[in-house]
């Protein structure tokens, strides 16, 4: 039946105006109460939850509340940086090397490892980041870039952060653009051959045209992935709630990790504003993510248009 078809087409919608208008509706008083200093301020307090409730504007706060999360956007953006950069290149190699390089057999045992790494929970990968990766690198590797970078080496930090973010999204980039590369004609790579390109020519005029907005697709849903990460995170970040990031190494938090941290104490503000507060933040957290798939898919639009080489040089 065509309605039901079209109805179903439109239950995803549905399910975000629905996410989007209930933050609304929750984060309402705290928009009004914390205006513009939500976003520029990077202390966050609580107040005291055991005092009176003030009433500022017509909205009911502990005394001493103070909200500013400027910090939590910064250590969003910058841990999701830090794993792009390092996740998408490694993946696109990967795969690459997966579908190109490697024998049928190997290429499809490694290709099932990846769909099961990208399956493994993250309070796992983020079990294995703090009691692992963190002290491995703060050891061993951290020292050598505090040289370049400045900085004191911990095994907690937005370095850390990233990396583990990182390879969190290796999997699921890699396995989605594995699966793009197997979509290239083979015709059209072994003309590109016969032209005289070589292997690396090939890859570059002839597969990543073909699958490049893919490949943004890809790499936006890693991105997402790092933007939403809640428990890995806050499990290596170090969980600083005011302030931003000074090094590399400097703890940091999260929209998200925050969130999940600081929900027990939130719900023992008996005004409830504590918890409209993080509302708001969950509704900044909702338009970054919205924004970076609007960049991207103005991106596809750009890198959509495909060309194909017709000689070397072309």
């Amino acid at each position: 039946m065509p309605w039901a078809t079209g109805g179903i087409a439109f239950v995803p919608l549905v399910g975000l105006v629905f996410i989007v208008v209930v933050l609304l509706v929750e984060a309402l008083p705290a928009l009004r109460y914390n205006g513009w200093h939500f976003f520029t301020h990077t202390d966050f307090s609580l107040g005291n939850s055991y005092g009176g409730i003030v009433t500022s504007d017509g909205v009911g706060h502990p005394q001493g509340a103070d909200y500013g999360i400027l910090g939590w956007i910064v250590g969003t953006v910058l841990s999701t940086a830090i794993a792009a950069v390092i996740a998408v290149p490694v993946s696109v190699f990967a795969a690459l090397v997966i579908v190109f390089k490697l024998p049928r057999r190997l290429s499809t045992g490694i290709g099932f490892v990846l769909e099961l790494l990208a399956g493994i929970p993250s309070v796992v990968i983020g079990l294995w980041g703090a009691l692992t990766l963190g002290p491995f690198l703060a050891a061993h590797v951290y020292p050598a870039i505090s040289v370049v970078v400045g900085g004191t080496p911990s095994r907690q930090g937005l370095l850390t952060s990233g990396l583990v973010l990182a390879m969190m999204i290796v999997p699921i980039v890699a396995a989605t653009t594995r699966d793009l590369f197997r979509t290239v004609p083979s015709l059209q790579r072994d003309g590109a051959t016969a032209l005289g390109l070589t292997d690396w020519e090939v890859v570059r005029a002839v597969t990543l045209p073909w699958v490049s907005s893919g490949i943004v697709g890809a790499a936006v849903l890693g991105i997402a992935r790092a933007l939403g990460e809640t428990m890995a995170v806050a499990m290596v970040s170090g969980v600083i709630l005011s302030g931003s990031p000074s090094s590399l190494f400097a703890p940091i938090t999260t929209i998200a990790a925050t969130i999940v941290t600081q929900l027990d104490s939130a719900l023992t503000d008996s005004s409830g504003f504590a918890v409209r507060s993080l509302a708001e933040a969950a509704l900044v957290l909702a338009v970054i993510t919205l924004l970076v798939n609007v960049l991207a898919r103005l991106l596809v639009r750009r890198v959509a248009a495909t060309g194909l080489p017709v000689g070397r040089g072309v």
